[in-house]
């Protein structure tokens, strides 16, 4: 097997982050680049600018690419956005009577057969993901292949966005001269980077809070049950010290990065954060504790809404995992304790696992998207036996990758 590089780019609404990857012999990922770029012209996630974001992809390419020496021009590409919404379905079909063993192509047709469910046309399929099978009413099946029945059903989980959202995202990659390899929702790459063994099977809710959007995927008998994008993150936190204090807003994204905290009882009445060192000439001083109890009012809001998803989809109080926080926002001090406390479970935070290269720069949260993507590669697509696949041109057309996103699940 040759060494082959592997590309991932985060598209986020506060920074843009481009990481490559280099396989080794061993199989062995090592990460030989990293760029990131403050990220402009995308608002939750969504591209609201197509020539700002170009220029902010195409900054960070540079950079990754000046970084590890090589050209970029392939990639896997993260998606969020409040567009994004998911569904669970079912397909069955019969077993062929010539052999009655499963195979790979009736496990194709039966995902093929749950795919097919009612979409606006506006809508466009992202992921078809097959959560277990169910062969002559035996259930709890993970790989059905070479087993003797009659019939099989699969369920799936099906995931879908806005068409004019993902076309502009593609179109924004491309102007910046990569083609893209594939469209991967970012809460379903994080999990991939920072989820433990075992946390799936037992059941956990993985919760991705970024500038712009908090991802939340629920993860049950080691498959995704839900995921769900929700349009607030650290930027409306930012946004809410801003208003409150009376401050611009990067002086405000400064003061919540340096002595942000989620707990307010945690800090001393006279502990005083002087503006000077933010804004010149400002003899103003800013009381520590009213900071943390203006990020904490946000926060609580913010997992309010979590639990009200989690209770949606039928598993709270079901996830002996407990609870997963990764992101830029999950590095906010406090936020563990206040988001264990409002949905009573027990609670981490996920950095990214298993790096190897420069693996320094990029171990916090906020690079766990980035990391997902290249590890998603490795794990859900058969690019190592794929290698001399043509590449597609101009907007990628969904259905004619859905073959190869199918055999990235199937067993």
């Amino acid at each position: 097997m040759q060494e082959r590089v592997i590309v991932g780019i985060d598209v986020g609404t506060t920074k843009i982050c481009v990481l490559v990857g280099e396989l080794d012999r061993d199989g062995k990922m090592n990460i030989v680049g990293v760029g990131t770029c403050p990220s402009q012209g995308l608002r939750r996630g969504v591209v609201v600018n197509i020539e700002e974001t170009v220029t902010s992809i195409a900054a960070a390419l540079d950079r990754a690419e000046r970084l590890s020496g090589k050209k970029i021009t392939t990639a896997y590409v993260g998606i969020a956005g409040s567009h994004i919404a998911s569904e669970n379905s079912k397909g069955f079909v019969a077993i062929s009577p010539s052999h009655r063993d499963i195979v790979q192509n009736d496990i194709s047709r039966a995902i093929e057969v749950a795919r097919a469910i009612a979409i606006p046309a506006n809508r466009e399929v992202i992921h078809v993901i097959p959560r277990g099978y169910v062969v002559d009413g035996q259930e709890g099946i993970k790989n059905p292949i070479g087993m003797s029945g009659f019939r099989l059903e699969v369920e799936t989980h099906i995931i879908t966005g806005s068409v004019s959202s993902i076309h502009n995202l593609i179109k924004c990659v491309q102007k910046a001269r990569v083609e893209i390899e594939d469209l991967v929702l970012e809460p379903l790459a994080s999990s991939e980077a920072v989820l433990a063994d075992g946390e799936t099977e037992l059941g956990v809710a993985l919760v991705d809070i970024g500038g712009g959007t908090t991802d939340i995927a629920v993860f049950s008998d080691g498959a995704i049950w839900q995921t769900v994008v929700l349009p607030i993150g650290g930027n409306l936190i930012t946004s809410d010290i801003a208003i409150g204090l009376r401050l611009p807003f990067g002086v405000a994204e400064e003061l919540k990065v340096t002595y942000g905290h989620c707990d307010p009882s945690t800090i001393s009445d006279d502990d005083m954060i002087d503006l000077a060192q933010f804004i010149p000439n400002c003899d103003d001083l800013v009381p520590r504790k009213l900071l943390a109890e203006i990020i904490q009012a946000r926060v609580e809001e913010l997992f309010e809404m979590v639990h009200e998803e989690i209770r949606k989809s039928g598993y709270d109080g079901l996830l002996p995992a407990g609870m997963v926080l990764t992101g830029g926002t999950a590095e906010l001090p406090g936020i563990q304790g206040v988001a264990g406390q409002i949905l009573d479970l027990p609670t981490r935070i996920g950095s990214p696992l298993g790096l190897h290269g420069l693996a320094d720069s990029i171990s916090r949260p906020a690079y766990a998207t980035a990391v997902g993507l290249l590890q998603w590669a490795l794990t859900h697509t058969s690019f190592l036996i794929e290698d001399d696949e043509p590449e597609n041109n101009g907007l990628l057309s969904f259905a004619s990758r859905l073959g190869r996103w199918l055999r990235a699940f199937i067993p």
